[in-house]
């Protein structure tokens, strides 16, 4: 068992793409130390590939939020209810996660992929489309990054078009950073009540769309499951994916020979897309998992109650599983990263995530083959202070 004292996580990244120099000497040293939350408890902090896959993978770990603890002080924001609601599955066990995520899987079929990567041509290219409109120097973050899962989401949960703009308006209120506690309460509030009449719609005129197929496949889901369920595709497959594509680009652009090799050979960016995943490690801390017995792991035994959190960032750049960890090869074999998670929970949307970066990434860097910063990288201004790590704004030209 650990004898330092406990260390307190920090979210700040020294290096523009590097997980906090905490995380790493961590690892090195101690890759299940013993650390302090942000309301006193004291847990754990793992920073070592294997045995962040070893817990993730453990039905002794619960998910189950009201066990947890916060690792970090938390903004301003939506007070979480003390329990998870019906539906809200990533935070339930086994069976109740089993059940909701067994339906889920058979929505994500390889046809509605097919069809979904189409609408994503289509929604980059029109993206495309209105950076060219609006001419260099512009904001990719706003104007390319942030629309396209939110466009993407509306076609996978069926938003009627002429609902749309509302729906992307409060979309975009709810997954900024910076806005007010009134502010995200408004539109988590219209979401949710969009969200209402949005399954009553589909179960009254079902559509080729996830929440039809899930009234159809089970009449019993409640509309508080089906919309629980509704908001965690739109936290999951947004946020995420617009930082993911946003910082991506930027590190593209920091490091030109990676850069040169993706455009002189288009065939790489499946891989990229890996290297992309793992080397950026856009979530800053968690999963989380509270223990629900005494566990051994690595020879530190985790006592029954005490919440683990696990820094997939620094897990990600562990040398014992990735050689050269801190280099960004495109050309690297980056399978086996924890970027989505691991175990039972692993990331539910991460193939159509796959597909909206590898669709973006591709067509951008065809559009624009000149494309480049507008401004110092150092007057880029980085999300420290969030769950998810990426740019406030990442000026480009072309």
């Amino acid at each position: 068992m650990s004898q330092a004292a406990p260390v307190n996580f920090t979210t700040v990244r020294e290096g523009l793409f590097n997980p906090p120099v905490m995380t790493q000497i961590l690892r090195q040293t101690e890759p299940v130390a013993r650390m302090e939350f942000a309301d006193g408890h004291l847990g754990w902090l793992v920073t070592g590939y294997s045995a962040a896959r070893t817990i993730l993978a453990d039905a002794r770990f619960s998910a189950r939020g009201e066990l947890k603890h916060p690792p970090v002080p938390r903004a301003a924001t939506l007070e979480e209810p003390p329990v998870a609601p019906p539906g809200m599955f990533i935070q339930h066990d086994q069976p109740e996660h089993q059940r909701y995520r067994k339906l889920l899987v058979g929505q994500f079929t390889v046809r509605r992929m097919r069809l979904l990567t189409h609408w994503i041509e289509k929604i980059v290219a029109e993206r495309l489309d209105a950076l060219e409109l609006l001419g260099p120097p512009v904001d990719l973050f706003e104007h390319f990054a942030l629309p396209i899962p939110s466009l993407v989401i509306s076609e996978l949960l069926g938003v009627p078009y002429a609902d749309r703009d509302a729906f992307q308006h409060d979309t975009h209120v709810w997954s900024s950073f910076g806005t007010s506690t009134e502010e995200v309460t408004r539109a988590f509030l219209s979401l949710g009540t969009y969200l209402q009449h949005l399954i009553q719609l589909k179960r009254a005129e079902p559509t080729d769309d996830i929440l039809s197929g899930l009234i159809t496949v089970d009449p019993d889901l409640t509309d508080e499951e089906l919309t629980s369920i509704a908001f965690l595709l739109l936290v999951a497959g947004h946020e995420t994916t617009a930082n993911q594509l946003a910082l991506g680009t930027f590190a593209l652009l920091q490091h030109p020979e990676q850069l040169a090799a993706l455009r002189s050979d288009p065939t790489l960016i499946d891989g990229a897309v890996e290297e992309m995943l793992r080397h950026l490690s856009i979530v800053h801390h968690g999963p989380t998992r509270a223990a629900l017995e005494d566990v051994e792991i690595d020879g530190t035994t985790i006592r029954k109650g005490e919440v683990v959190m696990v820094s997939l960032a620094a897990a990600n750049r562990d040398p014992a599983r990735f050689a050269d960890p801190e280099v960004f090869d495109l050309n690297r074999p980056a399978g086996g990263h924890l970027a989505f998670g691991h175990g039972i929970h692993q990331c539910l949307g991460q193939q159509l995530a796959r597909i909206e970066l590898r669709v973006g990434f591709a067509a951008l860097l065809a559009r624009f083959p000149g494309l480049r910063l507008a401004c110092p990288p150092e007057e880029i201004r980085l999300r420290h202070d969030m769950q998810v790590y990426g740019v406030y704004a990442l000026p480009v030209t072309w």
